[in-house]
């Protein structure tokens, strides 16, 4: 299959492109910046330089790529971001969500691409009532704090879109929080380097869920969604979501740390902003179930636990954060 990978360059698709080149998929990476571009290359993609939210210059790169399949990896996190102005640190990452997805449908329903796998997430966005683990069924937040409602946006227009398309057999991964080489939670990563320093708190009761998912493993996920995945949503999950007062002191002892201190929630709420105590305190988990049913698909780490001793520093490929 010719597989027109955009964001090439970023966590996802440094370790997806081995994983598509060794399926025997042609991959065209898109990617803005012409450093990355021996970087794509390495990694087995054929380069496409080009900026995401240039509509025109997105056509003319899936018209000369003729792709059968559209993969949209874009975003522009960093590994630093300011919880207390959560929306505006993902500007960016929220046009590439709104703006670069519309480009990138526009591109392919021009060239008669079927399949289009796109990049969403689960933990915050969800409704933060009722059970601590959501599936694909339960509602994003309906009333969302101030600091995400940009970023809950731009999210809710991704998966509308994707999945609204009727000329295309769309996909929305709901990918867990990120870890393994080259990600914050990951060696020489930023989380790892806070929590040596005692830097990265437990904050009120530490009550919100995590799930977590290795970088492998997101690769691995995203293979089996493009090539046997029905349209729909999938939360891209390891087995175990946790409450962040089980996993952060566990975090610790895995990289040999002091326990996080504890702090309680109004300060953290000064610290850290009412969207990182949410975080901390209130977030939903996701269940992989619907993906390991529908995918057939097998975890390379099945457990953060797992994962934290074994997995921080072990990959096939080492990736930045940052996308682009």
């Amino acid at each position: 299959m010719r597989v027109f990978l955009a964001g090439a360059a970023g966590a996802v698709g440094r370790s997806l492109i081995p994983t598509l080149v060794q399926s025997g998929h042609a991959v065209f990476g898109l990617t803005r910046s012409e450093k990355n571009a021996d970087t794509v290359r390495a990694n087995g993609a054929q380069p496409v330089i080009a900026d995401a939210l240039d509509r025109n210059a997105v056509m003319k790169a899936v018209q000369q790529a003729k792709p059968h399949a559209i993969i949209h990896q874009l975003t522009a996190i960093s590994q630093k971001i300011d919880l207390r102005h959560f929306d505006r640190e993902f500007a960016l990452t929220n046009r590439l969500r709104t703006e670069g997805t519309d480009n990138l449908i526009a591109a392919g329903l021009a060239v008669g691409v079927r399949r289009f796998v796109a990049q969403s997430y689960t933990g915050w966005p969800h409704e933060r009532t009722g059970g601590p683990v959501k599936t694909e069924e339960d509602p994003l937040d309906p009333n969302p704090p101030k600091p995400l409602r940009r970023s809950l946006e731009a999210i809710r227009h991704l998966e509308s879109t994707v999945l609204g398309t009727p000329a295309m057999e769309g996909m929305a991964l709901r990918y867990g929080s990120f870890y393994g080489p080259g990600n914050a939670i990951g060696e020489g990563g930023l989380v790892l380097k806070m929590m040596r320093k005692r830097m990265f708190p437990l904050i009120g009761g530490g009550t919100a869920v995590w799930s977590f998912i290795h970088i492998d493993d997101v690769a691995k996920a995203t293979l089996a969604a493009l090539e046997r995945g029905a349209p729909g949503i999938y939360n891209i999950t390891d087995d175990e979501p946790a409450q962040v007062s089980e996993w952060l002191p566990e975090l610790a002892r895995a990289i040999g740390a002091k326990p996080p201190i504890h702090i309680p929630a109004w300060l953290g709420r000064l610290l850290i902003g009412e969207a990182g105590v949410i975080m901390m305190t209130q977030a939903r988990g996701g269940s992989n179930a619907k993906a390991k049913r529908e995918l057939g698909w097998n975890l390379i780490w099945p457990t953060w636990r797992e994962g934290f001793r074994r997995g921080l520093n072990d990959s096939r490929v080492s990736v930045n954060h940052l996308y682009q």
